[in-house]
């Protein structure tokens, strides 16, 4: 019982993005109410008072929205998969397969994301005709499946050993071990981290616009091409982005307090 009170106090929560909200650390939940407070009211009232620009730029900017959402809900399904097959590549008894998922992910983990998705949509996109759609989802799934590929190995590595141990000694092989003991297990402990992949991959999304898909990005450059309203248009652009990343930091933060109470 000490080990694990000790091991419990011990235990540090890692967040890759937006700063999120959790129950129970006042601080953090002031700072989130503020923030999202501030980039409403901002948004509000640039919108409805002061129309002349800023209306005609919110209706621009708001079309690109559904194809930013389309792009990262397309690449995050994407990653999973990858991320999963790399993660148990990377745990696999043969050696060829650690070796290959290794050299994925030091090699991905590489090179810019920009540089990718210039490279799939402009080189690999003429010899396998790819559209600008198709190559972002794939350029993205790509990027993160090698983070998620780390974050899988992780996951699983956490599930104690004895878990395969006494399914094994049931009669399941490894691969139903793994299938019906361990991965389940995994995607509770993953999920919260999945999520906040998912955060950085919606704002990672605003580059696919140097290959002219007409994101909530591509329009804003578009509008600012037209009216050289610069600064209007890329400040609705944040408090755009700002809003949607904040809305879905509470949406993980959410989860993850409901798997805890579940867990407990």
């Amino acid at each position: 019982m000490a080990e694990i009170a000790q091991e419990r106090a011990t235990k540090i929560s890692i967040h890759d993005g937006a700063l999120l909200p959790v129950k129970g650390e006042r601080r953090i939940i002031d700072s989130w109410r503020i923030t999202i407070a501030f980039a409403v009211m901002a948004l509000v009232t640039l919108v409805i008072f002061a129309k002349e620009p800023y209306g005609q730029i919110f209706s621009v900017v708001v079309k690109g929205a559904p194809l930013t959402f389309g792009v990262t809900a397309g690449a995050i399904l994407g990653a999973v998969v990858i991320g999963l097959f790399t993660g148990l590549g990377q745990i696999a008894r043969g050696r060829a397969l650690r070796l290959i998922s290794g050299v994925y992910v030091e090699l991905i983990r590489g090179i810019p994301l920009l540089v990718q998705l210039i490279f799939i949509y402009f080189a690999l996109g003429r010899l396998f005709q790819l559209d600008g759609l198709p190559a972002a989802i794939i350029a993205l799934s790509i990027c993160y499946g090698a983070y998620m590929g780390e974050i899988f190995r992780a996951g699983i590595q956490s599930i104690p050993k004895g878990q395969m141990e006494a399914a094994m000694a049931l009669g399941l092989t490894r691969g139903q071990a793994l299938r019906y003991v361990i991965l389940p297990q995994t995607m509770r402990v993953v999920l919260p981290a999945i999520g906040n992949e998912f955060i950085a991959m919606l704002k990672d999304s605003s580059l696919v616009s140097v290959i002219a898909l007409r994101d909530i990005l591509r329009r804003g450059r578009e509008h600012v091409s037209r009216t050289f309203l610069s600064l209007e248009t890329y400040a609705l652009v944040a408090l755009v982005y700002l809003i949607i990343t904040l809305v879905l930091s509470k949406l993980v933060a959410i989860m993850e307090d409901r798997m805890n109470k579940h867990e407990g």
